[in-house]
């Protein structure tokens, strides 16, 4: 992982720019999850309703401190004893901090702390957690190669990110922290 290369791509996001990225199992979009206008741009990209929310990454837990507070000290363990693994959890948000446009029509926001080294460089070199949703038209088949990240989606993507995927087969799971399900 070159240190240029997360600066190049944090440049990108910072100007509102999607970029891509590998994450555990499948190449990733993202862009800053405060930008409206770059979110607005990446769902349309994707052929994704809004409602549905998105997933943020970040590279540790002090990156999404605030949304944790509230947390009771069982689900705070539960996540704690998880972040080490691909997993996403969805995290009530009663505090209302996270915006509309990454929720969708929910009270909750999908969030993962990667291991994955580049995405764990990316959110620190950025200063906290990035859009991460895959690579793909929503419905369609993972991206699981640069190459088909290039063809998929071309000049729509400012930046793609140097690196390797992760050895998962499968993209995360994701569980609902209030009811414990696993929802994929």
């Amino acid at each position: 992982m070159n240190k240029l290369d997360l600066q190049v791509a944090c440049i990108h996001l910072s100007e509102g720019n999607i970029i891509a990225y590998p994450t555990e199992a499948v190449w990733g979009l993202g862009c800053d999850p405060n930008n409206q206008t770059a979110v607005a741009k990446l769902l349309e990209l994707k052929k994704r309703p809004v409602e549905k929310g998105l997933i943020l990454v970040a590279a540790h837990q002090s990156q999404i401190s605030d949304l944790l507070k509230p947390l009771s000290n069982r689900q705070k363990e539960l996540l704690q004893n998880t972040w080490a693994h691909p997993v996403t959890w969805i995290i009530p948000d009663s505090l209302n901090l996270i915006p509309h446009w990454i929720k969708g029509s929910n009270n909750s926001v999908a969030i993962r702390i990667s291991s994955h080294p580049v995405v764990q460089g990316l959110c620190s070199q950025f200063g906290g957690p990035v859009v991460s949703t895959s690579a793909n038209i929503a419905g369609g088949a993972e991206t699981r190669s640069r190459s088909m990240v290039e063809e998929q989606f071309g000049s729509n993507i400012a930046y793609i990110v140097e690196g390797n995927l992760g050895d998962e087969p499968r993209p995360s799971e994701i569980r609902d922290l209030v009811s414990q399900e696993i929802l994929r």
